[in-house]
């Protein structure tokens, strides 16, 4: 493979979802959704500096944990205001959330007391957000999904924008992105993470129809 200038950089790239396509319901708005969230995968590659490749060569094994390509991981997220998408070299995960209330009930679910402890943020909702999507993003990276949750730890809290998990005998670093009310989250590896974040769909041209797109690798 005929590779351009790579970059170690993480790109994570979040795309609003443009409103024209707000009206779509159910299994029509998650493959749209589900389309989007490719389409900001692409962007990451070709920000990545990596090489065409066909998308149908992006397939998830048995547990729908995405598969390297040539080299590449990749990991996607999306919600009904944002999709996102992003390529590495090392296993990767991305998720993203809205800041929204929610039960108390469900904090202790995210994380344990131990967990709580180690901030005395005044803002308890922020911090469950931070948690929830660092945990989903590292449960992504490792390939296991929610059922590994009770497992994924938080270890440290470095900043407001960065935190670090224990999770499989391994160290995850985890930067957070913050904008629009939302929260995002993505496992670095160690690497410098340049976020790109389109406001206005009028950025970028909407994402073709399914089958008409390649990405960018």
């Amino acid at each position: 493979m005929i590779q351009k200038k790579e970059t170690d950089a993480v790109c994570p790239v979040i795309l609003s979802v443009p409103a024209e396509y707000e009206y779509l319901k159910g299994r029509e708005r998650g493959a749209y959704l589900s389309r989007y969230a490719r389409y900001a995968l692409e962007i990451s590659g070709r920000k990545s500096g990596y090489e065409f490749i066909p998308p149908d060569l992006l397939s998830k094994d048995e547990n729908g944990a995405p598969l390297p390509v040539n080299g590449k991981y990749w990991s996607v997220t999306h919600k009904p205001e944002y999709a996102g998408g992003v390529f590495a070299l090392k296993p990767v995960g991305i998720d993203i959330e809205k800041i929204r209330l929610c039960s108390p009930l469900i904090f202790k679910k995210i994380a344990d007391d131990r967990e709580w402890n180690l901030t005395a943020a005044s803002e308890p909702l922020g911090l469950f957000f931070r948690f929830w999507t660092s945990k989903e993003a590292v449960l992504k990276a490792a390939g296991t999904g929610i059922k590994g949750l009770s497992e994924c730890k938080i270890a440290k809290i470095s900043d407001e924008h960065h935190l670090i998990i224990a999770y499989k005998h391994e160290e995850w670093l985890v930067e957070h992105f913050y904008f629009d009310g939302h929260i995002a989250s993505v496992v670095t590896n160690g690497y410098d993470v340049n976020w790109i974040c389109y406001d206005e769909i009028t950025d970028i041209p909407l994402p073709p129809s399914k089958g008409e797109s390649a990405i960018c690798f």
